[in-house]
């Protein structure tokens, strides 16, 4: 097991390009067991995720080929069950159940895993797929889902649910009649995979919005087509640029993908310019104590809750930062307080008073955004953090070690 030790104190310089999104790739990939023949995705990101979902899909007959460019053809369907071995280690292994039962009548999909940040039930998924004319039971820790043929309905999500919606979105596309899908969520990955759905044949409106509507049509054709970048981790170093008062080059990125976040940074003090192919971030003289509050997009993402957190750990004053999204996503914090952080948690909201400096500590992982907010603090740290268990890094970050490295961070990892 690897751990990753940083020497605190340099301020980022330079250009980072960024990878593509593993959220979007993840739904897009699994999008190929709606159709015969070979589809080709672009800009896919080197990730645990990601080689995890290729895994699952060869499982059930896929045949895959490339990592950054990633051929996949589903001709022959062998097996219709997504085992628990797999499922276990990645909550978006359900995305396979609505492409099974809307293209082979039949799905037995594990309970999913993950990190452990908060329920995420599927009871969405599954009462959606119900309304669709789904007979669904749970039986012995599996979702076992079968349809002769599912039927356009119209769906209710009690909350705004990203996998819900893809993998309603994808179980429609086949369904007879028209599907409308309310309260839906409104995240760039759905609307990249609506854009691919479409290529391939699929009748959809409203993707970016509440309400999405799917005609259904017979079948679907193969296309080629490119993952977006990945809003998460150029948001990542967009913070560390603050951090570390430096200044970075976001090459690749998507700025209307971040609209929420780039606001907030520049009431921090950040500067954020468009440039061609990206952003310019650098600090400001002072980072200003500001409060965030997690929301579906086009709010605040949860999934740059962690990074913020350690960013406002040596901000000027207080800050209040409050998560709407996942119950459990303050694990970082007891980490973070090892390193000096002043954070103190009420209820639903951490409350941050910035502190003059971090000190190295040894840490440990314990999600996937956690270990970024963990490397962002060791990174302003005063001596030498070792964080451990970072395989829950290398789930949503390409080489982000040797990324950081590469802007002048003083980074390495090493075996445990």
């Amino acid at each position: 097991m690897d751990k990753i030790v940083i020497q605190g104190g340099k301020p980022l310089h330079g250009d980072v390009h960024i990878s593509g999104a593993k959220n979007a790739a993840l739904p897009v990939l699994t999008a190929a067991l709606l159709t015969c023949g070979t589809n080709t995705f672009h800009n896919i990101p080197d990730l645990m995720d990601i080689k995890t979902i290729k895994k699952l899909l060869r499982s059930l007959g896929a045949q895959i080929e490339g990592n950054e460019t990633v051929q996949i053809s589903a001709d022959k369907i062998i097996s219709h069950t997504a085992p628990y071995d797999l499922v276990k280690t990645m909550r978006a292994s359900v995305l396979v159940l609505g492409p099974l039962v809307a293209r082979m009548g039949v799905a037995r999909v594990s309970l999913p895993g993950g990190c452990a940040i908060g329920a995420r039930p599927v009871n969405l998924h599954i009462k959606a797929l119900q309304d669709l004319g789904a007979h669904v039971e749970l039986h012995e820790g599996y979702i076992e889902a079968k349809a002769k043929k599912l039927k356009g309905a119209d769906i209710y999500f009690d909350i705004p649910t990203v996998t819900g919606t893809e993998n309603i979105m994808m179980a429609a596309t086949l369904a007879e009649g028209t599907t409308s899908l309310n309260n839906a969520a409104c995240e760039p990955e759905i609307v990249n995979l609506a854009d691919v759905l479409k290529g391939m044949g699929a009748k959809i409106s409203g993707a970016g919005t509440d309400v999405i509507t799917i005609e259904g049509v017979s079948s679907l054709k193969p296309i080629e087509a490119t993952i977006i970048p990945d809003r998460i981790e150029a948001g990542t170093f967009m913070i560390a640029a603050g951090m570390t008062r430096g200044e970075l080059n976001i090459i690749g990125c998507n700025p209307h993908h971040m609209e929420a976040l780039i606001n907030k940074l520049r009431d921090t003090g950040m500067k954020i310019s468009p440039i061609e192919g990206g952003l310019k971030v650098s600090a400001g003289k002072k980072i200003h104590s500001v409060d965030v509050k997690t929301l579906p997009h086009p709010g605040f993402p949860t999934d740059l809750q962690a990074q913020m957190m350690a960013y406002m750990s040596i901000g000027s004053g207080l800050s209040v930062i409050s998560e709407t999204v996942f119950e459990n996503r303050f694990m970082h914090v007891s980490e973070l307080t090892r390193m000096g952080a002043d954070i103190v948690i009420q209820g639903g909201s951490a409350i941050v008073r910035g502190v003059p400096a971090l000190r190295g500590a040894q840490t440990m992982a314990t999600d996937l955004r956690a270990s970024a907010s963990l490397i962002l603090a060791a990174l302003v740290a005063q001596g030498t953090t070792e964080i451990s268990r970072v395989y829950h890094i290398d789930r949503g970050y390409q080489e982000i070690e040797k990324k950081f490295s590469a802007l002048g961070a003083n980074i390495k990892r090493m075996a445990q």
